[in-house]
């Protein structure tokens, strides 16, 4: 409707121009041009008298989404941010629709969504999913590998790099410890620590086949993957510095309970630097708030 009146009045002013022209022969310089200035403002009032509410409906319909998404999410979840997620729903949506756009902007033919959940309770799709754009890590002049069969996605490795040179600048190298697992390795690499620790255990520091963060191609082990890591170099910068350059911090402590892992920190996925902001005011700085969140909204 919007689009039809806009076009109608657009049409009105080129036939009223015409008419001018038609008739100018009558009328002086100065009475056309003052008519003609006149004809402009009628058709510029016009225009902004077209309804704009369409933006408004829809800013209300995801106002209420959004009420809809946070009543859906865990008991924890709703008791730490209900409070600040529903009272601010305005500006919440603001910076949800730029994480949204960033999404979609670095969309890339053959790999699942920068945000796609993958957890003990969704899988890869297909289970057995290898990003398109995988590339090797080879030795360089920025962070350090602690093996030859490493790999990333092409666009998340540019990503490290852009990370790996401020911490350079720091004094800092980063060592690359373990990055993409396809589905078979990550499968083996359960099973072992099944026989080293137990399933019980293993299920607490371990992901099964296709519900690891590594599988998507975007998340990194640094350094000695153990919790003597937050006291080195590395972990302290990491910890201080990461999401200044987009990568999330995938399993906090004390959040086992929501992400199904003990605290890693040495585990790093790759989200963007907006949605890290968007993650730490909104979601207490817990990825997996923010991502499952994300889930339940393009599926809404």
């Amino acid at each position: 409707m919007k689009k039809s009146l806009k076009i109608a009045c657009a049409l009105f002013a080129v036939g009223v121009v015409v008419l001018v022209c038609l008739f100018a022969k009558n009328k002086s310089d100065k009475d056309m041009l003052k008519e003609l200035e006149q004809m402009e403002m009628g058709v510029e009032v016009a225009l902004n008298d077209v309804p704009k509410n369409t933006n408004n409906k829809k800013s209300s319909a995801d106002e209420k989404k959004v009420d809809l998404i946070v009543s859906r999410m865990s008991p924890r979840f709703q008791k730490e941010l209900k409070e600040t997620i529903c009272g601010n729903k305005k500006q919440f949506l603001e910076e949800l629709y730029v994480v949204l756009e960033d999404e979609k902007a670095g969309e890339v033919e053959g790999c699942l969504p920068l945000y796609f959940l993958i957890d003990k309770k969704h899988k890869a799709e297909p289970e057995t999913y290898v990003p398109s754009n995988l590339v090797p890590l080879v030795k360089n002049n920025y962070y350090n590998i602690s093996r030859n069969d490493l790999s990333l996605r092409e666009d998340v490795e540019a990503k490290l790099v852009e990370m790996a040179k401020a911490a350079r600048k720091d004094g800092i190298t980063l060592l690359v410890s373990s990055t993409y697992r396809s589905y078979e390795y990550q499968k083996a690499l359960f099973q072992r620590w099944v026989k080293i620790d137990g399933l019980e255990e293993a299920e607490r520091e371990s992901a099964r086949e296709g519900t690891s963060q590594h599988q998507l191609g975007v998340a990194i082990d640094f350094g000695s993957i153990d919790s003597s890591f937050i006291n080195t170099s590395q972990g302290k910068w990491l910890n201080n510095h990461s999401e200044e350059y987009g990568w999330s911090l995938s399993f906090p402590r004390e959040y086992e309970d929501i992400t199904g892992f003990k605290w890693e920190c040495w585990h790093f996925r790759y989200i963007g630097v907006n949605a890290c902001k968007f993650q730490n005011k909104w979601f207490n700085d817990v990825q997996q708030y923010m991502i499952e969140f994300i889930d339940e909204w393009k599926k809404s």
